[in-house]
């Protein structure tokens, strides 16, 4: 029952969002609309809506993919360098490739993104203290090292006002035509579902599940691809959403439990709520005007991210 008023929240959510902006359209008038409206509607509202929904999804889930593979609750593409080192091949790609296309800015920033989160996972497996706390502190760390690399480049290189604001998240500049390459993430959601189990069993642990026969480097690698190429492919196409990928598959699993099978299209449904609340947020708090929906987001999302923190210090 739980799960179905979820999912009725996030329609309405999703129907709420469509008809807030600075162009006028009620409901009322949606079965005849002037062309104005027809345009802002069917180029703007639907591809941010949509987006949305994908967006969240796609940063829970893969949040939720990384916390397995990591048997950590506090680890996402943001608190693991993931997200920093597809900026850093997002910097590459404008340096070399100034004229590319986001297909492959994103594929340059996905090969970033999988070394760097393989780098991070090296580099945890080496801790000798590996607690709850601990390892998204070092990540963020590790994260904020490659951020300032990419920063200073960025700086030298007279790109740094061009790197802020195409990587923060906004969906104001979403529009028919420039946003498709979300779709891709679609299907890698469909496979994070198709092998919710193995990642469920990795989670246990390499030693448990090498024990009953499953390949726990190729499971590893593989899910750790997904996370990279997904993160890779929203940074590139909407920027930034920090805490999303940590706070949201952790509250799903306090109800809901640890098994990927069950909680995957639930973390899923989750964050594209979460995502669009913080988005009417956004622009709404300051009309006819509206701020980066990252920055709702890493508000709201920094605060519940702390309260987590600290209940995982207690126990």
């Amino acid at each position: 029952m739980k799960k179905g008023i979820l999912f009725i929240c996030l329609i309405i959510a999703a129907v709420c969002s469509l008809f807030i902006g600075v162009q006028s359209i009620s409901i009322g008038d949606i079965f005849h609309l002037d062309e104005t409206q027809k345009l802002v509607l069917w180029s703007t509202r639907v591809p941010r809506t949509v987006s949305l929904i994908i967006a969240g999804a796609t940063s829970s889930v893969c949040g939720l993919i990384m916390q397995h593979l990591t048997q950590n609750k506090f680890v996402s593409p943001t608190t693991a360098g993931t997200m920093d080192s597809a900026r850093l091949g997002i910097l590459v790609a404008m340096v070399f490739f100034p004229n590319g296309s986001t297909l492959s800015r994103s594929l340059v920033a996905f090969l970033f993104a999988f070394m760097g989160t393989m780098l991070f996972v090296q580099l945890i497996q080496r801790l000798s203290h590996k607690d709850q706390v601990m390892v998204p502190l070092v990540g963020l760390m590790f994260g904020n090292i490659i951020g300032s690399v990419v920063t200073f480049f960025a700086y030298q290189l007279q790109l740094i006002q061009n790197m802020s604001s195409w990587l923060q998240g906004n969906f104001a500049t979403v529009t028919r035509g420039g946003y498709e390459l979300i779709y891709v993430t679609v299907p890698l959601l469909i496979l994070a579902y198709l092998y919710a189990y193995h990642f469920t069993i990795a989670g246990m642990g390499k030693d448990l599940a090498t024990g009953i026969g499953l390949n726990y480097q190729v499971v590893q690698l593989f899910g750790l691809a997904i996370v990279s190429l997904a993160s890779s492919i929203i940074l590139v196409t909407i920027g930034g959403l920090p805490f999303l990928g940590v706070i949201v598959p952790n509250i799903v699993s306090l109800y809901y439990g640890d098994q990927m099978k069950t909680t995957l299209w639930l973390a899923a449904g989750a964050g594209s709520l979460f995502l669009i609340l913080c988005d009417i947020l956004a622009r709404a708090v300051i009309q006819p005007y509206e701020v980066p929906v990252s920055l709702v987001v890493g508000v709201i999302g920094s605060i519940i991210f702390i309260l987590l923190l600290l209940k995982g210090a207690k126990k």
